[in-house]
């Protein structure tokens, strides 16, 4: 199997003082590929190897690192947690941004690399940027695949009642800490029929840890999720080709999110996998990159 061509991580500035970290994968003159990932979600949660399977399917991949994550611009102040507790109770509060910033940063990464439009796919906070991308900057999307997300609306796409307290609760300081709290969380969410060894986990988070965390970074993407607009009606507006993916035993995303997706986007396909939770299991992979491929196709004249 030939190799496949990796970039350095690099830094776009995006505006509004905001620079985001980015890699690529494959030949820049094949179809681009946004790959957009969710709460508190560096670009390292992108599998290389699923990086790797999208440039050998056709794709120039561009996995990067939202604001308030990793090596991009980390932003000051902190969120309350009774602000975020009363968000969750669906109290109205002031976001210090919005998911429509965070699909504004993902243009402006198109910008910088000189790209008028991509393929985009996000995963959980990421497919609520690349539904937003789809509605308010129509021309910078080629095709759209929303992964275990949802619309927005709160009577779907709910969390399961047992992860709030690892949602909102407090974190002690320092990597082992860091390491312990994330492999326990993922063992809550990922997908049980596709466990994931105890070794990947640990490494991915102490990859995590290392290019930088900020629990006040995911406070305030975490506001950001809270305070979004039901988007169920202006999804009806989306003219590109859409995929649908979500796990059936998905708990931080139920499974009513996707459905409510594709039911919102015309023509859109809905792909239910049995056994999957809330992650990208490697056993997946080449059912993920068939499809994302499949759909991109359906955007060819």
């Amino acid at each position: 199997m030939s190799p496949v061509a990796c970039s350095e991580e690099l830094f776009a500035p995006v505006g509004r003082g905001i620079e985001l970290c980015y890699q690529t994968f494959g030949d820049p003159d094949d179809d681009p590929l946004l790959l957009v990932m969710g709460l508190g979600g560096p670009l390292n949660w992108w599998d290389p190897e699923l990086c790797e399977a999208f440039a050998r399917a056709g794709f120039y991949v561009i996995r990067y690192d939202n604001r308030d994550t990793g090596r991009s611009t980390v932003l000051e102040g902190r969120v309350a947690r009774s602000t975020l507790v009363r968000a969750f109770a669906g109290t109205r509060v002031r976001a210090p941004y919005s998911i429509s910033d965070l699909a504004a940063d993902a243009c402006g990464l198109l910008d910088h690399l000189g790209l008028d439009s991509a393929h985009v796919v996000g995963v959980s906070m990421g497919g609520m940027i690349v539904q937003t991308m789809a509605i308010e900057h129509p021309t910078r999307v080629r095709s759209m695949t929303s992964i275990m997300s949802t619309t927005g609306k709160r009577t779907v796409g709910w969390q399961h009642p047992s992860l709030l307290p690892g949602l909102i609760g407090g974190r002690k300081p320092g990597r082992e800490a860091y390491v312990a709290m994330s492999s326990a969380f993922w063992r809550q969410i990922g997908s049980p029929a596709y466990p994931q060894p105890v070794e990947t986990v640990e490494k991915r988070a102490a990859d995590t840890f290392d290019r930088g965390v900020s629990a006040s970074g995911v406070m305030r993407q975490m506001l950001a999720v809270l305070t979004q607009p039901n988007r169920s009606a202006r999804l009806r507006s989306v003219r590109v080709p859409t995929l649908v993916v979500h796990g059936l035993a998905d708990k931080m995303v139920h499974v009513s999110g996707g459905r409510a997706t594709a039911a919102a986007v015309r023509g859109s396909e809905l792909l239910l996998i049995d056994g999957m939770g809330h992650d990208l299991p490697p056993e997946l992979f080449e059912t993920f990159v068939g499809a994302v491929r499949r759909t991109a196709d359906r955007s060819r004249p």
